[in-house]
């Protein structure tokens, strides 16, 4: 599995297009809010000759959902999120123009993530994890063959997800860190939200939170 990744918005948050050799490509938290940043990751897609097949979010806070509504209208494709998520992706029309997004359109998903049950696409199997803490609903997503992580807001390099928003908990945060992260090998990388990729072992050799 390739992850190809784009820093759009003005949270600076990582978009993430999941693609094998089939071509087939999964979209992961679309942060592209105006046209420029929407044509530059619909031009990769047709560049490389990708098939969207499916549109994911780790979680719904408003910097990891500017672009749903433009992949739903482009690419016509299934849009998953996990159930408990939901309050927070309806929260976010009533919000965004007081962060100076009044352009934000809202996109309903068409089905649920569920933990345990894999999320495939051509030839790739993604395992989907439950990790609450920054937002009720947040899952990660875990590719076991080329040791790969899309972990949202959770863990940072030498950080972790903010807790001060609403469902967020910092002891509920930590222990989704403990089990659902530190128990992969020190070898996975992970792609965050935000900020550059990091591996399992760095963070937890010197994450100062984990310590």
């Amino acid at each position: 599995m390739t992850v190809s990744g784009f820093t759009f918005n003005a949270f600076s948050e990582n978009t993430y297009l999941l693609h094998d050799t089939t071509r087939q490509c999964v979209v992961v938290d679309p942060g592209c809010y105006d046209k420029d940043e929407q044509q530059a990751l619909k031009q990769f897609i047709e560049t490389e000759g990708l098939q969207v097949v499916l549109l994911l979010n780790t979680h719904c806070h408003i910097d990891h959902v500017f672009g749903n509504k433009f992949i739903l209208d482009t690419y016509k494709v299934p849009f998953l999120i996990h159930e408990a998520d939901l309050s927070t992706l309806r929260a976010v029309p009533a919000y965004a123009p007081s962060y100076g997004f009044p352009n934000y359109q809202p996109a309903e998903p068409t089905g649920f993530l569920t933990p345990g049950e894999p999320v495939r696409f051509g030839e790739t199997e993604l395992e989907v994890r439950f990790t609450p803490g920054h937002a009720p609903g947040h899952v990660i997503l875990y590719h076991i063959d080329s040791k790969t992580v899309i972990g949202g807001d959770v863990l940072f390099q030498n950080s972790i997800g903010r807790t001060d928003l609403p469902g967020g908990n910092h002891a509920t945060l930590l222990e989704s860190i403990r089990t659902q992260l530190l128990t992969l090998p020190d070898e996975v990388t992970v792609y965050p939200g935000h900020g550059p990729a990091t591996t399992i072992g760095a963070e937890r050799r010197s994450n100062p939170f984990l310590r």
